[in-house]
């Protein structure tokens, strides 16, 4: 009972509950932008399989699996595959996400227009024109 009511209550509140599919969609999508990510650094560099997977101590198959979407990367393996790109690791999973965002439909939030309000507090004015003032 207790189970339909939460679930009653996500709907109500517009949120959807996922299913194992939808898990598994964004699993594989999310694998997929991770790879070709780590793929377009790498060959950016002009660097082989072999050179990033010797600098990040992982085997090249296993990189050539990650690059294509097929393998899981753990947070180390990542760390270790950033090092040896020399990119920090959150560029790659903001690019990943931003991508992932696009795949699915959503506007990244580097890419959305800034929203300017509607109206500036008569505080922010009064010490703005203070300032000009000298």
């Amino acid at each position: 009972m207790k189970a339909k009511a939460k679930s009653l209550n996500l709907v109500k509140r517009g949120l959807k509950k996922m299913t194992m599919n939808d898990m598994t969609r964004e699993n594989v999508l999310f694998r997929h932008e991770l790879g070709e990510v780590l793929r377009e650094y790498r060959q950016r560099q002009g660097r082989t399989l072999r050179e990033v997977s010797s600098d990040a101590r992982v085997s090249l198959g296993y990189l050539s699996e990650v690059e294509r979407g097929k393998k899981e990367a753990s947070s180390e393996l990542l760390q270790s595959i950033s090092v040896a790109l020399n990119v920090p690791m959150s560029h790659i999973l903001r690019l990943v996400a931003d991508r992932t965002d696009l795949a699915e439909g959503r506007i990244p939030p580097m890419m959305r227009k800034p929203r300017i309000p509607d109206s500036v507090p008569e505080s922010l004015v009064r010490a703005e024109l203070a300032a000009m003032r000298g």
